[in-house]
């Protein structure tokens, strides 16, 4: 079962997605007004239960981020050795994490063009999974941590290199763009480990495998991620973590392949599916 946050007709809601379209399942829970609502109250199992047997409600829609309100969005950065690797400057595996923040304005759904600003066209692809938090924490332990995801879905998290570049200890600048990034295209219920541990991501550009790697391989496995994470800061329903993305980035290449109109990106998980993006120019 997957759902997802959609607009159609000028209003916003959220539903199960079908090959048909979307079954609107928000107007049946007015005491859930988003997915972070129906995440907090554990709700998912009462979707699937009302979305059996009820008909498509819409077939011309546009996805937006699953969860439109998160309490925060927190990346991991370099976290696969050939990621480390790519930086040059010869450091071994960092002994912690590198984080920082999102705002769910950067973001846009999937189908929906990352946006390039005039002011510099260095925007690069990152893909990755990302988890949703189920269940408020503070100090997990690893060996807890997955009993506090609640769905899983997938991230690109563009980013406008330059900008990461403009100040010695931080990159939230590059990173934050309106809709430079996107997460989507819906939730996908976290129910067995192995939908993480045996997890394969690939990135395509028009077609083109960018990026191509294992979860397994992480430096920083998601386990250690959480428990992290929410040593310093209390994780709550809602919260989304991007968990790390592999080397292949455009930026990476001699000479770099930066994002141009045009392009299509693909982001890719068995089992959670295809978060597919095109670029344009803001206007």
């Amino acid at each position: 079962m997957r759902f997802a946050t959609y607009t159609a007709d000028g209003e916003t809601f959220y539903g199960a997605v079908t090959d048909a379209g979307m079954t609107a399942l928000s107007p049946h829970f007015p005491d859930w007004p988003t997915l972070r609502d129906v995440i907090a109250a554990d709700g998912l199992p009462a979707l699937a239960q009302a979305a059996e047997g009820k008909p498509v409600t819409h077939t011309d829609f546009n996805y937006e981020i699953p969860i439109p309100n998160p309490e925060k969005i927190i990346c991991v950065g370099v976290n696969f050795p050939d990621r480390n690797a790519e930086y040059k400057d010869g450091s071994a595996q960092p002994k912690h994490m590198s984080l920082f923040p999102r705002f769910p304005r950067s973001f846009t759904g999937a189908e929906r063009p990352l946006i390039r600003p005039p002011e510099n066209h260095t925007l690069d692809y990152e893909g990755e999974v990302a988890v949703v938090i189920g269940k408020t924490g503070r100090r997990i332990k690893p060996e807890d941590a997955y009993d506090h995801i609640a769905a899983l879905t997938l991230a690109n998290e563009g980013t406008i290199r330059d900008w990461v570049r403009h100040a010695k200890f931080n990159v939230t600048q590059g990173k934050n763009w309106d809709n430079s990034g996107s997460i989507g295209p819906w939730l996908v219920p976290f129910t067995d480990a192995a939908q993480l541990d045996n997890a394969r991501i690939v990135t395509r550009v028009n077609g083109e495998i960018r990026q191509d790697d294992t979860l397994a391989r992480m430096m920083f496995p998601i386990r250690e991620e959480i428990a992290y994470i929410s040593t310093f800061t209390t994780l709550q329903p809602g919260d989304v973590i991007i968990t790390g993305t592999p080397t292949g980035a455009g930026a990476r290449f001699d000479p770099p392949k930066y994002l141009a109109p045009g392009d299509v990106i693909e982001v890719e998980v068995e089992g959670i599916g295809i978060l597919r993006n095109t670029v344009e120019d803001e206007a």
